[in-house]
């Protein structure tokens, strides 16, 4: 996996000379030192904030810093000494993420998700291009969004993203923080030279509030006159909308397994939104999440993540993202002819939820050996854990021997992961642990 050392993993602002200076004199000086689990740089920082920097700053905001983007890791309580303790297990931070997890899982919570890469894709051949890039079926009413992957000619992941139609000639492509410079890189390589299509990060323009939780939908209903109920935003829907004064683009989409909206807010209004946000929301409990939280929820929910649980070398079906692949779409995309070779084939390697048996399990943190009946299967993909199941909750790539690896075959088998010399007993899944069913997700 060369993605370590591509050079499309930085952006413009990386060639700044002062930083430069600063940060590799910073990261030679590390080589030696302990590599801690979740260690953040310091040099250069902070650079590219989001409008709610300084409102989340004066709440006890942690920061860690991806892509040049200062955000949220978790927010200390009041009194508590503001910073992380870095181990191999639980410190200090431990238990004021188990309490933004249950925010969101309880009532409703806030995650400034700013730094979400956005796109936007437009023109009259805009449909067309995004159709032959992505494996799922874009040809979507406006109005609504689609999940989807942007495969290789081998069928594995080059990303992971969600794309919204806000109009006929105009998609609004949302990926990872750090996958804005590789993402435009893959499309304008592949787009055809004569295609009436342009493509212009708008990453900047737009924050993103993420509401989360099963409260999520009282809180909005107080603050806008649009109707939140399914009949009316379903699952899915994107929808121009009204929050106090601002007026914003409202994506029922969920990262964290909930209830749920993501807010595209104009910067100039983000914090307008925030205020009125939370003046509504004090008597629902809303709380300020960061991402350590969210790294524990998503995991719970089996949600993937581009870079650690699907890569260029996993195919949708190993991924358990088969759902997200049209099965009949005119002039076909790019990996078609390998999806074909795989489709109703049992997969020999998947991706597969794991959860400790052991509510007192030491932490996993990614790269852990899996064994199954002593032997060596895989190795843990994302790790962290689960306030709603009390457990260390992890993914992992693994195989059976190159037998189908299924639920069935998975439940009679001895599951570890060897986690710092420990072996760990583990209950694997094809599901996911959390709301299996995706209930609450439904609303």
């Amino acid at each position: 996996d060369v993605w370590p050392v591509d050079i499309r993993r930085f952006g413009t602002f990386n060639v700044n000379g002062a930083l430069l200076k600063d940060r590799v004199s910073e990261v030679l000086g590390l080589h030696y030192k302990m590599p801690w689990p979740n260690r953040e740089l310091e040099s250069a920082r902070p650079l590219r904030r989001s409008p709610l920097y300084d409102r989340l700053d004066a709440k006890g905001a942690i920061w860690g810093s991806k892509m040049g983007f200062e955000r949220p890791n978790v927010f200390a309580p009041r009194g508590a000494t503001r910073s992380i303790d870095y181990g191999w297990d639980r410190t200090n931070w431990f238990p004021w993420h188990i309490a933004e997890q249950k925010a969101a899982r309880e009532a409703v919570a806030l995650f400034d998700m700013s730094s979400f890469a956005k796109i936007l894709v437009q023109g009259r051949d805009a449909e067309r291009a995004l159709q032959r890039l992505c494996a799922n079926d874009i040809a979507v009413p406006v109005g609504e969004t689609v999940y989807t992957g942007l495969l290789n000619a081998r069928g594995g992941y080059e990303s992971d993203v969600t794309i919204a139609r806000l109009g006929r000639d105009q998609f609004l492509f949302v990926t990872g923080t750090a996958q804005a410079t590789r993402d435009m890189d893959y499309m304008t390589r592949r787009i055809a030279d004569d295609a009436h299509v342009m493509l212009t990060d708008v990453t900047a323009q737009y924050a993103v509030l993420a509401l989360m939780g099963p409260r999520s939908r009282d809180l909005l209903q107080r603050v806008s006159t649009s109707d939140f109920a399914n009949a009316a935003f379903p699952f899915g829907a994107i929808r121009q909308l009204e929050i106090g004064y601002a007026t914003l683009w409202a994506s029922r989409r969920t990262y964290v397994g909930e209830l749920g909206w993501e807010l595209f807010v104009p910067v100039e209004m983000a914090a307008a939104v925030y205020d009125t946000l939370h003046t509504a929301g004090a008597a629902l409990g809303l709380r300020d999440a960061g991402y350590y939280a969210l790294e524990g929820l998503r995991l719970e929910k089996g949600y993937r993540a581009w870079g650690r649980d699907l890569t260029p070398d996993v195919t949708p079906f190993e991924a358990g993202l088969g759902f997200a692949v049209s099965k009949e779409k005119a002039g076909g995309f790019i990996g078609d002819t390998a999806i074909a070779a795989l489709r109703g084939k049992p997969s020999k390697r998947r991706v597969v939820s794991l959860l400790a048996d052991a509510a007192d399990a030491p932490l996993a943190w990614g790269g852990e050996l899996v064994t199954i009946d002593g032997k060596p299967a895989g190795e843990v993909t994302s790790a962290g854990f689960g306030a709603s199941l009390d457990r260390v909750v992890m993914l992992a790539l693994i195989n059976t021997d190159g037998a189908p690896v299924t639920d069935a075959s998975l439940a009679t088998r001895r599951v570890e992961v060897d986690i710092a010399g420990t072996r760990v007993g583990v209950r694997a899944s094809l599901s996911a642990p959390y709301d299996p069913r995706g209930v609450r997700v439904k609303g």
